[in-house]
């Protein structure tokens, strides 16, 4: 049995600034992903600039953070935001959600598309290897801020959450961390550096969050204030996950059949 380590969720201070590691985790997450663009920017016949890298990274990353922001008030905890609205802006407190940042970053890849010329498609496969490591770094900062602790456990890693009570758990951030940070990461980057149909990539690793959230979500204690909503294992985390599924299934069925004629010409 292994005991929470209460790690302080403020990194340092620069003067009266509180520098959290929940900001850094974003800031980590963001680097690596414009590392990552560039480098795939750079590879022989590559379409992509270094002007285009930077200028999508920023519209990305704005409707990541906006809309992870409001997809938790939507979709976990709107009544408590509707009596203290200004606690929407202390995003440093915690308290964004994936599905909603998803959307965001969709609605911030289109419109980017749409002013550069490029298609939806395009844009999203280019993007979605470089974006999945940031979840590793979400993870961890959940670890550290003590959130979204898993259901108890007698297995031998079983943690212990001081804050929570006396049962040992599983560190469902951790697995999180390893299965959607760097599991799917490897996945999806391999699987885009060779040539692949329009929508294949991003298919995939909407597929691949979507099974991997929803497994995780068995050991995962649901959020307090929602519990299950239904019987005693469906969350809203698996609500909002197995759609992804479907979708990126659908992505990537759709994806080879429009590439299969090329295919088979150039067989």
């Amino acid at each position: 049995m292994l005991t929470y380590p209460d790690i302080d969720p403020i990194a340092f201070h620069i003067g009266p600034l509180a520098v959290r590691w929940y900001g850094l985790s974003y800031l980590a997450g963001i680097l690596i992903a414009w590392a990552l663009m560039r480098w795939r920017a750079r590879r022989p016949g590559s379409p992509w600039s270094a002007d285009d890298v930077g200028d999508l990274l920023f519209y990305l990353a704005l409707g990541g953070i906006i809309g992870g922001r409001l997809g938790y008030v939507l979709f976990y905890n709107l009544p408590a935001y509707l009596e203290s609205p200004l606690s929407l802006l202390k995003v440093w407190e915690g308290g964004m959600s994936f599905h909603g940042g998803l959307i965001g970053l969709v609605i911030a890849a289109a419109w980017w598309g749409r002013r550069n010329g490029r298609r939806f498609l395009e844009v999203a496969d280019f993007a979605a290897p470089a974006g999945v490591p940031s979840l590793f770094f979400g993870r961890i900062a959940n670890f550290i801020n003590g959130e979204l602790w898993g259901a108890p456990t007698t297995l031998p890693w079983g943690m212990v959450f001081p804050h929570v009570d006396a049962l040992p758990r599983h560190p469902s951030q951790l697995y999180e961390a390893v299965l959607e940070g760097l599991l799917l990461f490897i996945v999806v980057w391999l699987y885009s550096r060779g040539p692949r149909p329009a929508g294949a990539v991003f298919g995939l690793a909407i597929l691949g969050y979507g099974l991997i959230r929803v497994l995780i979500e068995l050991v995962r204690e649901p959020d307090g204030h929602l519990g299950y909503l239904a019987g005693s294992w469906l969350t809203m985390g698996q609500a909002l996950s197995a759609p992804m599924i479907l979708i990126g299934l659908a992505l990537m069925v759709l994806a080879y059949r429009r590439a299969a004629p090329a295919l088979r010409a150039a067989r």
